[in-house]
């Protein structure tokens, strides 16, 4: 899906929503699902961490009660719990999801993958841009 002319390593760089190069998300917490700080993706990534979205109380509070607890820290697992402001790679499902329940957290466009328009209409993203002028 992601291929280009030989001579560039077969991967062409990672796009945003925008058609631009992909921007960070966060390095603190360290996010992504290959936890380089980007919502970059790839076959293995089954649940499309793509979405650069600003953690709020409220949506912290939706996840958690929908079975995915982001505030809880897991050292176990090298997860710190995320507090609202904090920008991680939600699933761009889950954000979606969040968007019909009236609880979606806002965005950073330039930095979510092309790949979470897949799941989640370009306009309802940009209505909950923290980084259009």
């Amino acid at each position: 899906m992601f291929r280009d002319s030989p001579g560039d390593g077969g991967r062409r760089p990672a796009r945003n929503v925008l058609g631009e190069p992909l921007e960070s998300c966060s390095f603190n917490p360290l996010t992504g699902f290959f936890r380089n700080g980007c919502c970059d993706t790839g076959p293995a990534d089954a649940g499309s961490h793509t979405v650069c979205a600003v953690m709020t109380a409220d949506f912290l509070a939706f996840s958690k009660a929908r079975g995915n607890d982001l505030s809880t820290p897991m050292p176990e697992h090298g997860f710190p719990g995320l507090r609202p402001g904090d920008r991680w790679c939600l699933c761009a499902p889950r954000w979606q999801e969040a968007l019909e329940a009236g609880q979606a957290p806002p965005v950073a466009l330039k930095a979510t993958h092309e790949g979470a328009l897949a799941s989640c209409d370009l306009a309802d993203l940009k209505a909950h841009a923290v980084d259009l002028s």
